[in-house]
């Protein structure tokens, strides 16, 4: 009966200078970064045009860590307005090459222009007619010989001291996806509100996306009695939808003031008798309040700069519910 035996990785090999080991990989890559950044030409700036007038889908592909790059690459692109997606060369040599149309680029990546799984696709691509962009460090590769369009990497080492494994290799790969993406968004015109759109559970889009009329209290949540209601009922209204203001409204549900909880307490301080009066004697009539359509980010900057907790909410002149700073921090944004 065979035994199974693993390699063991002994605990120290030989004693290095971690520190220094550390540094010098971090040279290699950035040294391999300038050599690029000082050969991009006319190329790269055509390459930037070709996807920039691109009618379908840009996909990325490549295998190995490059194919984790592309993977990045095509994520980076979708998410600055580029449709783009990552395409497995294996899958593709087993159906996904569907994915791709002739109006469609493809943009592959391979440091030796040899890889297998790209070079076998390579010819299918040419035949569906899509537009192809050849990355790599080898001018005389399968990739670029195939390639419309094409950047050749200039000489560098892999920080990787048996000069290797991919590492300075897919970091200017990775760097020259992001300023692909990053001329492509500008060329667009892309802005926040667009960034947003596509990222609407991050911080930013909720900040540009999320309006007030998104958190409010409306309806039966919100606190509201017509003017002329006795103060006591108006208290009571108020603690039962606990949210620390009372909205008065008029018959046709104008907002005529509010009263909050801070009233209430200054009141009460005072020995007023609060079954003695009407919401008509104590309510603020020039309350601060804001329109469906205000950001919510910009209301809260609103309720901070005055120092209030809450804020009623209106559609023309009718009060259509209460925003609260509580109700918007809880929603993960900040001012």
């Amino acid at each position: 009966m065979s035994q199974l035996h693993t390699l063991t990785k002994p605990k120290f090999v030989q004693q290095i200078d971690i520190l220094s080991e550390s540094k010098m990989v971090f040279e290699t890559e950035v040294n391999a970064i300038n050599l690029v950044k000082d050969a991009l030409d006319d190329s790269f700036v055509r390459i930037v045009e070709i996807i920039s007038e691109c009618t379908g889908k840009v996909i990325v592909t490549g295998m190995g860590k490059p194919g984790h790059v592309s993977r990045k690459i095509a994520a980076t692109m979708s998410s600055l307005g580029t449709s783009s997606f990552f395409l497995h060369p294996a899958e593709a040599l087993h159906g996904d090459l569907g994915m791709i149309s002739a109006n469609d680029v493809v943009i592959a990546i391979s440091y030796s222009g040899e890889s297998e799984e790209i070079t076998r696709i390579l010819p299918n691509i040419k035949m569906i007619g899509a537009t192809l962009i050849g990355i790599s460090g080898n001018r005389n590769s399968t990739l670029i010989s195939f390639s419309d369009y094409s950047f050749v990497f200039p000489q560098f080492s892999e920080a990787c001291s048996m000069n290797l494994a991919p590492t300075s290799s897919t970091t200017v790969e990775m760097v020259l996806g992001d300023a692909l993406a990053i001329c492509l968004s500008k060329i667009y015109g892309f802005q926040e509100r667009n960034y947003a759109l596509y990222h609407p559970a991050g911080s930013l889009g909720k900040k540009l996306l999320i309006k007030v009329k998104d958190v409010m209290h409306a309806g039966s949540k919100n606190a509201v009695v017509m003017n002329g209601t006795k103060l006591s009922d108006a208290i009571i209204e108020m603690s039962s939808k606990a949210i620390g203001i009372i909205n008065i409204v008029s018959e046709n549900d104008e907002l005529i003031g509010i009263f909050t909880d801070g009233d209430l307490r200054r009141i009460l301080t005072k020995e007023i008798n609060v079954f003695e009066l009407k919401v008509d004697d104590v309510l603020v009539r020039t309350p601060i309040f804001v329109d469906t359509d205000m950001l919510a980010v910009d209301a809260l900057k609103l309720m901070k700069d005055n120092n209030i907790s809450a804020l009623p909410i209106i559609d023309g002149n009718k009060l259509v519910g209460t925003v609260r700073v509580n109700d918007i921090l809880g929603e993960g944004i900040f001012v």
